[in-house]
C-alpha cells in the first residue's frame, strides 16, 4: 500500500480509537461555509467532523475492531467523533439539519454497537447528560 495512503488510514484509525463513538452523515449538497459551521457547532460540544474516502474509513474502523458499516459508507460521507457526549453531539447535526435541511444521518457506532440513522436520532432527543443525571438523583 502506498505509505502515504496509510498515514491517513493511521490517523482515522487514532480518531476512531480515541473516541467512543462515529457518527456517519451524508454531507451531499452542503456548501464550504454551511460544513465549516457545522463543524464550529460541532467543535463547541467536543466533537469533529472529518471528510475521507469510504474505503479509508472501512479499512480505520476494522484495524480499530468496530462493526462493520461497509453498506453506509457511500457517497459524500463525513465521519463525526468526539471525546464527550454523543447525544449532544447528535443534537448539535439535528439542529443544525433543521436549519440548512442537511447533512442526513447515514448510521454510527457507539461503544461497539452499530447504530442505524433512526437512533441516532433518538440520541439526539435525550436531554443532556446534567439533567440525565439530576432526573436520576431526582
Amino acid at each position: 500500500m502506498n505509505p502515504d495512503k496509510q498515514i491517513i488510514i493511521d490517523q482515522l484509525l487514532e480518531r476512531v480509537n480515541q473516541s467512543p463513538f462515529v457518527l456517519v452523515v451524508d454531507y451531499n449538497g452542503m456548501t464550504v461555509p454551511q460544513f465549516g459551521e457545522l463543524r464550529t457547532r460541532l467543535a463547541e460540544g467536543g466533537a469533529e467532523c472529518h471528510v475521507a474516502k469510504n474505503s479509508y474509513m472501512k479499512r480505520a474502523l476494522s484495524a480499530a475492531g468496530l462493526p462493520d458499516i461497509g453498506e453506509h459508507l457511500v457517497g459524500q460521507t463525513a465521519f463525526v467523533t468526539g471525546d464527550q457526549d454523543v447525544c449532544a453531539t447528535a443534537k448539535a447535526i439535528k439542529n443544525f439539519a433543521k436549519e440548512f435541511k442537511l447533512p442526513a444521518f447515514k448510521s454510527g457506532v457507539l461503544d461497539g454497537e452499530v447504530l442505524d440513522a433512526e437512533q441516532i436520532k433518538s440520541l439526539a432527543d435525550l436531554p443532556p447528560r446534567e439533567v440525565l443525571l439530576g432526573q436520576l438523583l431526582g
